[in-house]
């Protein structure tokens, strides 16, 4: 659109909220939307005006908001629409949502990761909604001769004292037009009408008609298809290759070697990976090519060595140990895991001279983006992006690599190509949780905790420096956290939750096993090392003790623990992470000797909830992942080569394992936080917890599945 007003489209307006990482969401006005989803009906022959990056409006009052964040299953695309409309007071029935393209003149911190969207969006998202709310009022009352004050709002329409009334889509062209207000006032949350309410999906009809949504389902006319051959295993390099009976092969357009790979172009995804399997590929013997039992006994030697990084320390843990009457000690294992992700890896590119095309399901836009840029020597403002939905990310869709593989074959080959991987391509190049160890001591001096101390030795990373802040940090006063890591040629990245999906497990069985050895309760325990935290004057603490105390009241409470239940061996824990607090307990029977999980009550703090709905799907698809893969989820590796490269080795769990998941929130008028990640940290020691009741075993490493005693 041209200027209007003398208004700059690109830099009038932009909100920023800095916020836990330096996060920046901004919006300008008048701006160009650039729609790549087309709605779930035919709005095309609409006359809309555009309000800015997030907001149209027709002359009938549809509304149509777009959506800046990467879809990954988290919900964003229809919470973040529900935020705006809430604050420009349209009913939810006239709301179209679309999928924004990259575009970080107009929007911000376009990433799926972390849990973090709606925590960063909330006040931007309003603002937005609320400005443009408060200039159709404006307009509307200078048509009429009113004051602005004197007028009101009713899903979308808008009224004054003389009982006259006016629709958005009557006004819209000429507010459009009008000056951008300033200072605009958000709603009371007891005035909330969307959120707060169950809005189903956005793309629920497009998800089970199987309409066009995904990576895998992006067509572009004259494209082609790619595949790659990567690797035999992590740390090997390509010698040669004999692509003779692979060219051989109907369809094949092309075959060459890049990075350490070979790439396969065919017209069609089937005869690309057809073509890719003639091929004869030598690959050197590699180096450090090492079996998991290898990489066990290098992190226990890490474990019981003294090269540590410290990330905090309180107190004099030293002295406490030495002047303990007993310690008590544990060793909690995981393993590698892989994200098994519904959709397997793809993208499509398209580098011309001109431009580069790019789209795919992808949680980090932008850095892909600048990585591409970065590769092919190219301005970044050369590349255009278009977000399809996911089909499941955890993680593995942050780094890309896919995405630049893509880009070079696609520059290489001078074509449009969408590259797809197979389940087994997606493994040997896949990034993986880290195997890690953790052991965490306690020191007990005439019955009471006096000293705590964790040591983590992880492959090729270690927890970020958030970790050590959060609970028991500034409970206990003698208090240290130390790393150490080992450098493997095996690539690992954020695994749903990074790091506190797992360390929960060690820290939240070990409160249990400490609270049994110094015979108190162990939810008293924790309430007991809260009080201690309390009106800290310590700014590196992350977490609130009464926020966390009542997620701990409100799930004892509703789950009955503590209670004498025939049969039913119950298990707690309580942790905060991704800016939210989540209390489990898990409800085990034994059938035929071996210990089932049957429920998970969950008890939940996430500030306000946008969309109820929505967020039980994150807590209960969380807890289920987090059971699933602490009982069943591994991936071994000989001489660098992953075992388990489908499904049919890689188990995850079954329907008929799932345990019911019962979700209560804390009531609250708190901004909102992350629900993605939260809730599948406690669901693991929950359950260990639960089990180690019903058997008298206490698990302290992953799969669970591998304690044959229990499990047959």
């Amino acid at each position: 659109m041209a200027k209007k007003n003398n208004i700059d489209r690109r830099s009038f307006l932009k909100v920023s909220s800095l916020a836990g990482g330096g996060l920046i969401v901004g919006f300008n006005f008048l701006t160009s939307c650039k729609p790549n989803v087309k709605p779930s009906v035919d709005i095309s022959k609409l006359n809309f005006h555009e309000f800015n990056a997030f907001i149209k409006i027709a002359n009938n009052g549809i509304v149509t908001l777009f959506a800046p964040n990467p879809e990954i299953g988290q919900g964003v695309k229809t919470s973040m629409p529900m935020i705006i409309a809430e604050e420009l007071d349209v009913a939810w029935d006239d709301v179209y949502v679309e999928q924004g393209d990259l575009d970080t003149d107009v929007f911000e911190r376009q990433v799926a990761g972390g849990s973090q969207s709606i925590r960063h969006g909330w006040n931007p998202l309003r603002e937005t909604g609320a400005t443009v709310k408060q200039l159709l009022i404006n307009t509307a009352a200078a048509k009429w001769g009113v004051e602005a004050s004197e007028c009101f709002v009713k899903e979308g329409v808008i009224y004054n004292s003389k009982k006259e009334e006016i629709t958005y889509g009557e006004i819209a062209e000429e507010a459009s037009k009008g000056e951008i207000p300033a200072n605009v006032k958000l709603k009371d949350p007891k005035n909330y009408t969307i959120i707060g309410q169950n809005i189903r999906n956005v793309d629920i009809d497009k998800i089970i008609t199987g309409k066009p949504l995904f990576g895998l389902d992006y067509k572009k006319e004259g494209m082609l298809y790619a595949c790659v051959v990567q690797a035999s295993a992590f740390g090997k390099n390509l010698v040669s290759f004999d692509d003779t009976a692979a060219r051989a092969n109907e369809g094949v357009v092309d075959i060459f070697e890049f990075n350490n790979k070979i790439a396969v172009i065919a017209n069609s995804t089937w005869e690309a990976m057809r073509a890719k399997k003639a091929i004869v590929a030598n690959w050197d013997d590699g180096d450090n090519l090492e079996t998991t039992e290898e990489y066990s006994k290098k992190l226990t030697a890490l474990l019981e060595g003294k090269k540590f990084r410290t990330v905090r320390k309180d107190g004099n843990v030293e002295k406490a140990f030495k002047e303990a009457d007993k310690v008590l000690e544990r060793v909690y294992d995981t393993p590698f895991l892989p994200h098994n992700c519904m959709e397997p890896m793809n993208f499509f590119a398209n580098v011309t001279d001109d431009k580069i095309e790019l789209a795919g399901p992808i949680q980090t836009p932008q850095n892909t983006a600048n990585k591409i840029a970065n590769l092919l020597k190219r301005d970044v403002k050369d590349i255009s992006l278009e977000l399809t939905r996911m089909g499941g990310g955890f993680g593995r869709r942050l780094k890309g690599n896919f995405a630049i593989d893509a880009a070079q074959i696609s520059n290489i080959a001078k074509k449009p190509v969408l590259l797809v991987f197979s389940r087994e391509d997606d493994i040997l190049s896949g990034t993986f949780k880290p195997a890690l160890k953790y052991k965490i001591s306690a020191a007990i001096k005439d019955n009471k905790l006096t000293g705590y101390h964790v040591k983590e030795a992880g492959i090729n990373g270690n927890m970020y420096g958030l970790i050590p802040n959060f609970f028991p940090a500034g409970c206990i006063e003698n208090y240290q956290v130390d790393l150490a890591r080992y450098r493997s040629n095996i690539t690992i990245g954020a695994w749903r939750a990074p790091y506190t999906n797992f360390f929960a497990f060690a820290e939240q069985s070990f409160f249990d096993e400490l609270a049994s050895e110094l015979n108190v309760d162990e939810v008293q325990l924790r309430l007991d090392l809260l009080q201690n935290v309390k009106n800290t004057k310590d700014k590196r603490i992350q977490y609130s003790a009464e926020r966390m105390e009542a997620v701990i009241h409100k799930v004892v409470d509703k789950s009955g623990y503590g209670e004498n239940k025939d049969d039913v061996y119950q298990g707690f824990s309580v942790y905060y992470c991704h800016n939210s607090y989540v209390a489990e307990v898990a409800d085990v029977v034994m059938e035929a000797g071996i210990p089932v999980v049957k429920k998970v009550t969950v008890a939940v703090d996430c500030g306000i909830v946008v969309n109820p709905l929505g967020a039980l799907n994150q807590i209960e698809g969380a807890v289920l992942d987090g059971i699933g893969h602490a009982m069943y989820g591994d991936l071994k590796f000989i001489k660098g080569v992953p075992q388990s490269t489908n499904f049919h080795a890689n188990r995850l769990i079954r329907m008929k394992e799932t345990p019911i998941v019962e979700t209560h929130f804390i009531k609250s008028d708190i901004a909102p936080t992350g629900l993605g990640e939260p809730a599948l940290p406690p669901a693991i020691p929950a359950l260990a917890n639960a089990i180690k009741r019903a058997t008298g075993i206490r698990l302290t490493k992953m799969p669970f599945i591998e304690y044959k005693e229990i499990f047959g």
